[in-house]
């Protein structure tokens, strides 16, 4: 894989330009686009800046955030060639810092569930997830070193975990949705993807204009508290022993490890997510439903004609509860010897087939909390499907959630 710091220490160097830099992920798309399928559309002559941090990384761009000089499709035939007049902040962010967004990345329709044509960069048969499906295979396949995603359930943790790339998904607003197509606007959250914690951790601080977040010292010794939900179904075999595997790695390289249980008040609180999600879609895609339903794909389309029927009292009721657990989460991290979280990121590797993105049942508490996550990869299954598990920080916490996941990649080799 492309990775962002050694493209940046190789231009640093003398030994790599920034044009140089680009044309690498250029020739990986060429090569290698064809059977994964990741993009939407590339910029055939895009501006490459000499100078700054991130001059000469090429970045994907999930095609519901905007962006001036290339369409955002949203995944839709409905907004088809649609040209946003302006970059989103986040795309604007990047261009100061130097980057080059070079290409829009596939999203299923809207980033809801119903997939899309790209294949995971391992296995062909298998999904990539989604809804930042061509985000995390582009940065899997190796074609790009950095690319943008967002998460509303699970769509930037979960395909990460089947890609077997790092994902990150941030602490809720701590970078900019304004030009991202809303889906449920308590929930979305613009995330990341990168080949390394390293390469997430030096994008993400440079994107939030927090350094700080790239500089939190391992600890030697952080508290870890490993938890398998009671609430959710059961994972997989694979998956579970992933977790384990990366637990006691983690022991035997300093950390203090140990069991954690999560209240009932959790449980419910996870049961509430799709209340919110459900009820904020219905007025973020009323025009869509509204003027274009037949467009809409079946399973939106779908969750769209339900969605009608969610009223505001099960919505502000669902809203105490998520409000009640995000300060419950807190004690979790005050009283409960626990530095971070370590838990699943998906109930196992890919589905086999293109019909399903996967579930997201161990991810959509952590958005609701809109705590940091962290996905690293673990091991592969014999089949040679990546499995990755999940690293989650207190609120605002990102650098130690980051530094706690570096120190699982190292331990786990």
């Amino acid at each position: 894989m492309l990775s962002l710091l050694d493209l940046r220490a190789r231009i640093d160097a003398g030994t790599l330009t920034p044009h140089g830099a680009v044309g690498l992920a250029r020739e990986a798309i060429a090569a290698r686009d064809d059977a994964v399928r990741a993009f939407a559309c590339l910029d055939p002559r895009p501006a490459v800046a000499q100078e700054g941090p991130l001059a000469g990384i090429a970045v994907g761009i999930k095609d519901i955030i905007d962006t001036a000089d290339l369409p955002t499709g949203m995944g839709s035939p409905i907004y088809a060639g649609w040209r946003p007049k302006a970059d989103a902040p986040v795309v604007a962010r990047l261009r100061r810092l130097g980057a080059v967004p070079l290409a829009k990345t596939t999203t299923t329709p809207f980033a809801f569930l119903d997939p899309t044509a790209t294949r995971n960069p391992r296995h062909s048969g298998h999904s990539p997830g989604g809804s930042s499906a061509g985000s995390a295979a582009a940065v899997g396949a190796g074609m790009l070193p950095l690319a943008l995603g967002t998460q509303t359930g699970g769509s930037v943790i979960r395909p990460a975990a089947f890609c077997g790339v790092v994902g990150v998904k941030p602490s809720f607003r701590l970078l900019p949705t304004v030009g991202v197509k809303c889906y449920s606007w308590a929930l979305d959250t613009l995330g990341l993807f990168a080949a390394r914690v390293g390469d997430a951790a030096r994008a993400l601080a440079l994107l939030a204009e927090r350094p700080g977040i790239d500089l939190v010292a391992d600890t030697g010794a952080p508290r870890i508290g490993v938890v398998v939900p009671d609430f959710c179904d059961e994972a997989e075999a694979d998956a579970l022993a992933a977790l384990q595997r990366a637990a006691r790695a983690a022991e035997r390289a300093g950390a203090r490890v140990h069991d954690l249980s999560l209240a009932p008040l959790f449980g419910e609180a996870f049961a509430c997510h799709p209340v919110i999600q459900d009820y904020e879609a219905r007025q973020a895609l009323a025009w869509e439903y509204a003027h274009h339903r037949e467009a809409l794909p079946p399973l939106l389309r779908a969750a769209l004609d339900a969605a009608q029927d969610v009223g505001t009292d099960a919505y502000d009721a669902a809203r105490r509860t998520a409000h009640r657990a995000r300060r419950s989460l807190k004690d979790v991290f005050g009283e409960g010897d626990v530095d971070v979280i370590l838990t699943l990121s998906a109930p196992g590797a890919a589905p086999e087939g293109l019909a399903s993105t996967g579930d997201s049942r161990f991810n959509r508490l952590w958005t609701l909390m809109g705590v940091p996550c962290v996905t690293v990869p673990v091991e592969t299954t014999g089949g040679g499907l990546p499995l990755g598990v999940q690293v989650i920080a207190r609120f605002g916490d990102d650098g130690r959630a980051l530094a706690a996941a570096r120190l699982i990649e190292r331990a786990v080799g």
